[in-house]
């Protein structure tokens, strides 16, 4: 799930900024292109495209600093997945 997680997330991510070339793992705070407005979308975004919540101790700027970072909150915030029983994968 992570690399769509992490695609969905780009393409979020760089449609608002479609001037700038952005890799994964920038920080858009430290480029200086978040504001409070944007910060509130971002959360906005994961929590509704993704179904999630975000509980208030997980908003913090590193969890929303990059593409990798808001895509591995997403992955940590999901429902686990249900393990393949044993001889399933036999």
């Amino acid at each position: 799930m992570a690399e769509d997680t992490r695609a969905v997330v780009g393409q979020f991510v760089r449609g608002k900024m479609p001037k700038v070339e952005l890799g994964d793992d920038q920080d858009f705070f430290e480029l200086g292109f978040v504001n409070s407005l944007f910060a509130m979308e971002l959360v906005m975004f994961v929590e509704n495209r993704f179904g999630l919540r975000v509980p208030n101790d997980e908003l913090r700027r590193e969890n929303f600093r990059s593409v990798s970072a808001i895509s591995d909150l997403v992955d940590r915030l999901s429902p686990a997945r249900e393990p393949v029983p044993q001889e399933a994968t036999a």
